[in-house]
């Protein structure tokens, strides 16, 4: 019988190439990991890795074994599901990655919403973008990620995770005030000489700047960078620089800096969950809380305060499993 824990080391080392970045995902040595693949190439009855000047690669056998992998471990977590369906229901904690932007219009309320309706169960949030929360999701250090995607950049969810969308959050420029006029009558080309503020990279919001400067002609000079795109704005109101981010992050600009809704498709704020885990009583309570709550945020701020119940339950002590 193999070892499923093995086996997702093998699928690491396909997904990221290095014994070291796989040890620094698990957090154990790198000898920790060949050790694993080891044991796992013992029980396959077959050479899984060989040596590639100093790494390693997976051979024909080990990338087959490697795909197999995400099914595998969807249908040990459908098979957890199931055992905790029979649970009286949803308890113990939840561990729920958020993304920051998404931490007021989404996290806030989940709890009040969950507080209220299952007081046996203990949200835990944890604030994270999409490029931290993932991983944390696949390797089970997080039950379920709020995260976003962007459909015009055509990224599929992450190998064994399974998207639900809650709702659009529209794109917008910021620039500064004195400059809108030139931009009513050019478009976003008549920007082309600002410098530019965006999230430091790998981000998808700095891809999606860049795809919508791109598109109108330029590629965008990104002279400052921000993990808090908010605070940007205050950037942009010096009057020489602008910006491309989600509406959510810019309600109240400061004087100085104005903000146009871009036209197109913007971002998808979506719940994130390992396949196989939806029916679980905690992920599911939790799913149906943020649809919900996404539901009444694309209709404003009063269908939001609906949703959650106006006198929380007094939680009591969480028992059991998540």
């Amino acid at each position: 019988m193999l070892d499923v824990k093995r086996m997702v080391f093998l699928r690491d080392l396909a997904e990221h190439g290095k014994v070291t970045d796989v040890a620094a995902l698990h957090r154990v040595t790198p000898s920790a990991v060949s050790q694993q693949l080891r044991a796992l190439e013992a029980e396959a009855g077959a050479v899984l890795v060989e040596r590639e000047g100093r790494g390693l690669r997976l051979t024909p056998a080990g990338a087959a074994l490697a795909a197999a992998c995400e099914p595998v471990l969807a249908a040990l977590e459908r098979a957890e599901g199931a055992v905790r369906a029979l649970d009286r229901g949803p308890v113990g904690e939840l561990r729920v990655g958020c993304a920051p932007s998404a931490l007021a219009p989404l996290a806030a309320p989940l709890l009040a919403a969950l507080a209220a309706r299952h007081p046996g169960l203990r949200p835990l949030i944890v604030q994270a973008d999409p490029e931290e929360a993932v991983p944390l999701l696949r390797r089970r250090r997080l039950d379920l990620a709020v995260t976003y995607a962007y459909p015009l950049l055509g990224a599929p969810p992450a190998p064994g995770t399974t998207a639900v969308p809650l709702f659009d959050d529209p794109l917008c420029l910021a620039l500064p005030r004195a400059l809108l006029p030139a931009y009513e009558e050019k478009g976003l080309a008549a920007l082309r000489g600002l410098d530019w503020v965006s999230a430091p990279a790998p981000s998808s919001c700095r891809e999606m700047l860049v795809h919508a400067c791109r598109n109108a002609g330029f590629t965008p000079r990104v002279a400052h960078e921000c993990a808090d795109l908010r605070a940007g704005l205050w950037l942009v109101a010096t009057g020489r620089a602008a910006s491309i981010l989600p509406r959510l992050l810019c309600d109240a600009p400061p004087p100085g800096a104005v903000v146009v809704e871009l036209p197109g498709p913007g971002r998808t704020l979506e719940a994130l969950v390992r396949e196989g885990t939806r029916s679980r009583p905690a992920v599911a309570a939790a799913l149906e809380a943020l649809v919900a709550i996404g539901a009444a945020t694309a209709a404003g701020p009063a269908a939001v305060a609906e949703t959650v119940p106006a006198e929380p339950m007094v939680p009591t002590e969480p028992t059991g499993s998540r």
